[in-house]
């Protein structure tokens, strides 16, 4: 048989297009969705903070990382010590604290949407000892059903969901943090 004939033949015995189901809303008009986000953020290991806490960013991050590092800033608020714009992803290795805004929080999972446009290098928020997320509060959704309404995941060329900092466990039951991304996750929220 040849390829022809078989792709005719698949061809021919397509089934007919039906529409996608819809999906239920699933909503909770009971929740708190920014205590939710807090608290399932806190299970992932994530510290999550209120901007209205401190001052300015600056001082929320000399507050929270006194031992403060090399930053990385994606944020006009905040001045970067890397010029992310003129650099190559390879010269971030050193970089201890990543500052980077995210566009969607989830409650249900503590998730924050992260794109290229965010942070400029895809590789930034996981090579980061320190990965710091700046979320407005308003920007918070209930469900990823929500979040995904939202979210363009085409607009870019590439974005994450991220959930606390990066976590590893083998079968002794050992658990690294840090493994393949950042040891600690803040979120910021404004």
């Amino acid at each position: 048989m040849s390829k022809a004939h078989i792709l005719k033949a698949i061809q021919h015995n397509k089934p007919e297009p039906r529409p996608l189901p819809d999906i239920p809303g699933f909503e909770s008009s009971s929740m708190d969705i920014v205590q939710a986000f807090g608290s399932t953020s806190a299970q992932n290991g994530t510290r999550v903070v209120n901007a209205a806490d401190f001052a300015d960013l600056e001082s929320a991050l000399r507050t929270l990382f006194p031992d403060k590092g090399k930053i990385a800033s994606t944020l006009p608020d905040l001045t970067s010590e890397v010029n992310l714009q003129n650099s190559a992803p390879d010269a971030l290795v050193d970089v201890d604290i990543a500052v980077i805004g995210g566009q969607v929080g989830v409650a249900e999972n503590g998730a924050v949407w992260v794109t290229e446009a965010d942070c400029v290098h895809r590789v930034l928020p996981f090579i980061a000892q320190h990965l710091v997320l700046v979320l407005p509060e308003d920007r918070i959704v209930r469900n990823m059903h929500e979040a995904y309404a939202q979210i363009k995941i085409d607009d870019t060329g590439f974005g994450v969901f991220i959930a606390g900092p990066s976590k590893t466990a083998d079968i002794e039951q050992s658990l690294v943090i840090g493994a393949q991304g950042a040891r600690s996750l803040t979120i910021i929220l404004t």
